[in-house]
């Protein structure tokens, strides 16, 4: 039966940790996770669009009766497009998505003179367009 190494043969390396091996990495595992280059925050929510989304509003399209919730796989098209978003409540809104997970989406929504971090249900969706 092989034997472990002596800890003080690695110096400097956390008992069963090998040379080029990172602090809980399994043998066989890649490296250590990447990280921004200095002087980059990273942002997981994405970054905001530079300028304001178009100025005019969309007609809303006739939508399907029994329509009761977003697809993630239809508005993923949108993802980084200046997107309008239909709520079933009757808000509507300029949305910049940035993230489509499966029951919801994320990204910035447009106040109007600011873009701000907003998410919601797709269920909340009634519907929307991408430009």
């Amino acid at each position: 039966m092989p034997m472990m190494p002596p800890i003080d043969q690695f110096p400097g390396r956390f008992p069963g940790q090998f040379p080029g091996q990172f602090p809980g990495q399994f043998p066989g595992q890649p490296g250590p996770p990447s990280f921004p280059p200095p002087g980059q925050q990273q942002n997981p929510e994405g970054n905001p669009p530079t300028s304001p989304p178009p100025s005019f509003t969309p007609q809303r399209q006739q939508q399907s009766v029994g329509t009761f919730a977003v697809d993630p796989g239809a508005i993923r098209g949108c993802l980084f497009r200046n997107t309008y978003i239909w709520l079933v409540n009757g808000n509507s809104f300029w949305f910049y998505p940035t993230f489509v997970g499966r029951r919801s989406v994320a990204g910035f929504r447009w106040t109007g003179r600011m873009w701000t971090y907003y998410g919601t249900d797709l269920n909340r969706i009634s519907s929307f367009q991408c430009f």
